[in-house]
């Protein structure tokens, strides 16, 4: 009872000092070297590469290969299919993760014209008619909210498979 009883004390008589540290000090100054603020993504100038992996890989993966345990489709060889279809080109744009993303407009169409490359990740699903995305496409449906995802994906899922597209996207169903 005693050890206990001085193990109590001790750990009350630590805590005040674990609690002021983490309390941050409004006099710290930046590490050496990074004294300036951060840039919005918005205004950085990264290359759509770096913005994949900033606003995509997180979810997606590095290789757009997706996560099912996740509820994250591939990319990898099946995102061009969406072009395929009716309602399929806006979908991309519209996507939270795309719509809500931190690039402006420009970039946006940018990252999703980089998606579609037939060396990227859309492969050899991207259709031989693709049209690049232009800034003002994008802000226009990016300003329209998709209030059901899996609903709409969906639908666009049963378009592909009436028109006999395989669909492989690792979400198995």
């Amino acid at each position: 009872m005693r050890k206990l009883l001085i193990f109590g004390l001790a750990c009350l008589m630590t805590t005040p000092l674990v609690h002021a540290r983490a309390i941050p000090n409004p006099g710290q100054r930046h590490a050496p070297g990074n004294e300036e603020l951060q840039k919005p993504i918005a205004e950085a100038n990264y290359s759509v590469g770096v913005n994949y992996q900033l606003q995509c890989a997180g979810c997606h993966l590095g290789d757009g290969t997706g996560s099912a345990a996740n509820d994250t489709p591939r990319m990898k060889g099946f995102v061009g299919n969406f072009l395929k279809v009716p309602g399929g080109r806006e979908f991309l744009v519209r996507v939270p993760g795309m719509s809500q993303s931190a690039l402006n407009n420009a970039q946006l169409a940018d990252l999703l014209n980089w998606l579609m490359r037939e060396d990227g990740m859309a492969g050899q699903s991207m259709p031989a008619d693709y049209q690049p995305y232009s800034a003002e496409e994008v802000a226009a449906l990016r300003a329209k909210t998709m209030l059901n995802l899996p609903g709409t994906r969906g639908e666009l899922i049963k378009a592909m498979r009436a028109q006999g597209i395989a669909i492989d996207d690792g979400m198995n169903y």
